[in-house]
């Protein structure tokens, strides 16, 4: 079982009213239980040193976007805020924002991006994950600083579609 199924479980749990589900594989066995405190915990036995036991939040909390006041008699061609779409943190992690430090940002703003596109790395346990674009438009907005760290559905990035 990769990681992305293991989102893929979560991401069930949480919007269902499944309270547990448990999959077993060989020597792999993994429980996700959803909490009434909106937790869902995953704990595993016999797993590979790569996946240790996580608790992820099931609903990270948004954070507000502040709406920029707009120019007044001035055409404005900075994108509005309610059309943009999110790429959001798949992990609890640290975000960086290039590959290594002598290497240059995978995005920056004004880049455009497909599905598939690497945007960041999330580092988590000592793994560095790449994470790809779900989507396909011009990055507007970073929303994050570079190694900092970031929660599970936090907004990472605001880009305008194409």
């Amino acid at each position: 079982m990769d990681f992305k199924q293991i989102q893929e479980l979560i991401k069930l749990v949480n919007n269902s009213n499944i309270g547990e589900v448990t999959v077993e594989q060989k020597d792999f066995k993994i429980t996700i239980k959803s909490k009434e405190e909106h937790f869902t915990q995953v704990m595993a036995t016999a797993m590979p040193q790569s996946f240790p036991a996580v608790s992820l939040p099931s609903q990270a909390p948004q954070q507000a976007l502040p709406a920029a006041p707009a120019p007044e008699k001035q055409a404005s061609s900075a994108p509005e805020v309610s059309n943009l779409l999110t790429i959001k943190s798949p992990m609890i992690g640290t975000f960086y924002r290039r590959p290594s430090p002598d290497k240059p940002d995978f995005v920056a703003i004004g880049d455009e991006v497909t599905p598939g596109k690497v945007v960041c790395i999330i580092e988590a346990m000592k793994l560095f994950n790449e994470i790809e674009s779900e989507v396909r438009g011009k990055i507007v907005k970073i929303l994050v600083d570079d190694a900092s760290p970031v929660e599970y559905d936090q907004p990472l990035f605001l880009v305008e579609p194409m």
